[in-house]
């Protein structure tokens, strides 16, 4: 066995290790192993899962490791990401168990832990953790008949959330405002439109008939031209999209343009700032980050820091420094005020507090930031070589950078959870970014693939 945890917890394909059931009952042991010795005083764990066919084998899997461990298991079904996170902290429980594999498809799954304080694992917990699984810890671990936990079903977990995010915005009216939502048949799906509804808003829902199979398939945040098409050919006023467990949310305005991750922390931004809010003039960003959004930054005197990929640096960094403001690109927004993760309905309806409080449209708020071209490429590879250690690749990138000078910037990583590498291109100019991505590209076609 290899190691199990990734960028954001363990996630792979269904039914190939490390997503097996095997594992997952290990995974469900060792989390009572190491929470339960944690001693914060609780024996319960939630589970939620998003609309994955798979969601119910890793689910019972889980349950009977954490029940032979002494936990009690709350099943709270089909439900967002940061709801886990919210009703991990609000319910009690020593740990929260989120079953997604985010924005990937549905031949994929994974398992995201979340601690008593509604938290991301760090490193050393998630440490811990793994040697439980890959160790012998646990299977010489006896639980007396009479100390074995219970599972129970927690039919109003949904509602706890609904409320929750609809206090963020203080159950402000959103009458009169027409919203196109897609929740990617996902965790999302009967949650997202009913908080809008209670708020008074006309919605129009799509990606709300989940069936095992599709989820993130052709809708959500990762696909947003029917969206676009949909918010300009009703009139409505935006389009919302998030993604299959809705912990990063993108938007189009009502003319179809796409408004993402860094058009929205811009946005946040600026209206914190306005408002004294906006915790030691900071916010805190990825090196995804487009050039045109620190120039923004810059220009109103906001300072940002940047954090390696992945939205458990931008918290850590977060609450490290009592920041109140971070994301990515991607659509991952971190509002400390209101949540300990990503989450993409908090998101949104605080952009919608803003355009309400303006009394202006998203378009009119998303002209504020120039964002640079862009072009990102993700391909797949057979094993993930150091890209340093291979000259073709290394000679290419280093040309690159001389052609670009200040003007512009290259990233290459891999994926923390696929086998692919990302290449991100960004100039100021379109035909330098496709002239010099496609290069890039082609050399490590011929070297990875």
């Amino acid at each position: 066995m290899g190691k199990l945890f990734g960028t954001d917890g363990i996630r792979g394909k269904v039914n190939a290790y490390p997503i097996t059931p095997e594992v997952a009952l290990k995974t469900g042991k060792a989390i009572a192993h190491v929470f339960g010795a944690a001693g914060h005083g609780s024996k319960k764990t939630i589970i939620g899962k998003d609309t994955r066919l798979s969601g119910y084998m890793l689910e019972t899997a889980l349950t009977s490791g954490l029940v032979s461990m002494g936990m009690d298991v709350l099943l709270v079904g089909p439900i967002p990401t940061p709801a886990i996170a919210h009703l991990t902290k609000s319910m009690g429980a020593a740990a929260g168990i989120m079953i997604t594999a985010s924005h990937n498809p549905a031949e994929d799954n994974g398992i995201k832990i979340f601690n008593h304080q509604g938290y991301k694992l760090d490193d050393d917990i998630e440490h811990a953790i793994e040697e439980s699984i890959l160790g012998d810890d646990i299977s010489s671990c006896h639980i007396e008949n009479d100390k074995i936990g219970k599972a129970y079903r927690i039919d109003d977990a949904t509602g706890r959330y609904i409320e929750f995010a609809k206090n963020s915005i203080s159950n402000l009216s959103l009458q009169g405002m027409k919203i196109v939502l897609d929740c990617a048949n996902g965790g999302a799906y009967h949650v997202a439109p009913q908080i809008f509804k209670e708020l008074g808003a006309e919605t129009e829902a799509v990606g709300i008939n989940p069936d095992g199979y599709n989820i993130n398939l052709n809708c959500g945040a990762l696909y947003l031209n029917n969206l676009c098409k949909r918010v300009t050919q009703s009139g409505a006023d935006l389009g919302i999209a998030f993604d299959g467990d809705a912990d990063r949310v993108i938007f189009s305005d009502n003319a179809g343009n796409i408004i993402d991750g860094d058009s929205i922390i811009a946005i946040c931004a600026l209206a914190l700032m306005k408002k004294n809010k906006l915790k030691k003039k900071t916010v805190v960003v990825t090196s995804m980050t487009n050039l045109g959004f620190h120039k923004l930054m810059h220009q109103n005197k906001i300072k940002v820091e940047t954090t390696a990929i992945g939205d458990r640096y931008i918290i850590e960094k977060m609450r490290k420094n009592n920041y109140s403001l971070g994301g990515e690109q991607s659509g991952h927004i971190i509002l400390s005020e209101y949540g300990t993760t990503g989450d993409g309905i908090i998101t949104a309806l605080q952009i919608l507090k803003i355009m309400k409080e303006r009394k202006t449209t998203l378009k009119e708020l998303g002209s504020s930031l120039t964002l640079y071209p862009q072009k990102l490429i993700n391909l797949t590879v057979k094993e993930k070589k150091p890209i340093e250690k291979i000259p073709a690749i290394t000679n290419i990138l280093q040309e690159c950078k001389k052609d670009l000078a200040d003007e512009g910037r290259y990233l290459i990583r891999y994926s923390g959870t696929e086998n692919k590498i990302r290449i991100l291109l960004e100039a100021k100019q379109q035909q330098m970014v496709d002239l010099w991505s496609n290069k890039i590209a082609q050399i490590i076609k011929s070297e990875l693939e």
